[in-house]
Formats: C-alpha cells, structure tokens, sequence
C-alpha cells in the first residue's frame, strides 16, 4: 500500500515540476515515455523525420496541457491520446485537396493464411508507410486506435462511407504491398 502511495506522489510531483518547467522534469517525461509513443507517431508518419516531427509537437502539447492531465487516471494513455492527436492534426495540415484515384475492389486471398505472421514489424511499418496519408491515417484510426467511423469522420471531416471506403482501400493496399502477387486470386 505504501508503494503505491509513493509512486502517486512521485508523480504528482513530476507533473508539477513539469508545469513549473522544470529541465529535469521535462527531460525525465520525455526519456521515459519515448520508446511507448514513438511508435504511435511512427504510424501515422510517412518517414521517420516526420514521426519525430510529430512527436516533438505532441510533447509541446503534453508540457503545455499538462495542468488538464487528471490525477489519478493513467498518464500514459493520456500522452498515447494527445501524440494520436497530434498525428491527426498533423494529417489534416498536410492534407491535399485532391481526389484520391478510385481503385477497383477486389476480394484477396492468400493461399498461405500464415503469411502475415511472418512479417517483421519493420516490415509491416514500411507498408503502412507506403499508403497514402489518407489511407494511413484512417487504417491507424480504425485498426490500431479503435476508433468508431465516426469518430474518424468527425475527427477528420469527411463522412463515414469514405472512412469506411478508405479503411477497404487501405486494407487491400496493404495486401498488395505484403503479399506476392502469385498468393491471389479471385
């Protein structure tokens, strides 16, 4: 019981020393949760420059909101939320207002179902980092984040039929890029 109340305390006081901008504090909050947020931005991310671009701008977020973190919840998730975020905001800047190229549907399969267990994530990422930032940013939502098509809508400004058309996309675009050609067929 008391090393709960003590690790509570620890930090209360680190999220204070963060909101007084503390180096220390700022340091430890960033070095801590590096490795767990990286790869959220690494998702949503065309390349890793862009990723740590990200990630630098959901940090920004984190030290300048921090007084709204409520204690007691997880400050992990909450920091997962806010780099989620970021991902998307950074989406919605880059944005083009261009019409994607309508791709006809086909229904795939592998004629190994083990396949995709054999992938690396190293390999997996350069595949989603291959789709469009479209297709990218509502697989992420959808797949990865659990987001509603609505909430990935409303997030992202479009209607729920194109969010749901884009996640198809993206799902087949994503088997194209992993798969070899000769495990499809019709």
């Amino acid at each position: 019981m008391d090393l709960a109340i003590n690790i509570k305390k620890q930090e209360s006081e680190l999220i204070t020393a963060v909101q007084q901008r503390e180096r220390w504090a700022l340091k430890k909050i960033y070095e801590e949760h590096y490795d767990y947020l990286f790869p959220v931005c690494l998702r949503y991310a065309q390349s890793e420059p862009e990723a740590e671009d990200i990630m630098h701008e959901g940090f920004i977020k984190i030290y300048k909101n921090i007084s709204k973190y409520e204690a007691g919840t997880s400050l992990k998730s909450w920091m997962r939320r806010i780099m989620v975020n970021s991902s998307i905001d950074h989406y919605r800047e880059r944005k083009r207002k261009r019409t994607e190229e309508i791709t006809p549907m086909l229904k795939m399969r592998s004629k190994r179902p083990d396949v995709f267990s054999k992938l690396t994530v190293d390999e997996i990422l350069l595949a989603l980092r291959k789709l469009s930032p479209t297709y990218r940013t509502v697989f992420n939502m959808f797949v990865i984040e659990g987001f509603s098509h609505r909430e990935i809508a409303n997030a992202l400004n479009i209607t729920e039929s194109t969010s749901r058309s884009n996640l198809v996309k993206a799902r087949n675009k994503l088997k194209s890029i992993l798969l070899p050609k000769e495990n499809y067929y019709e």
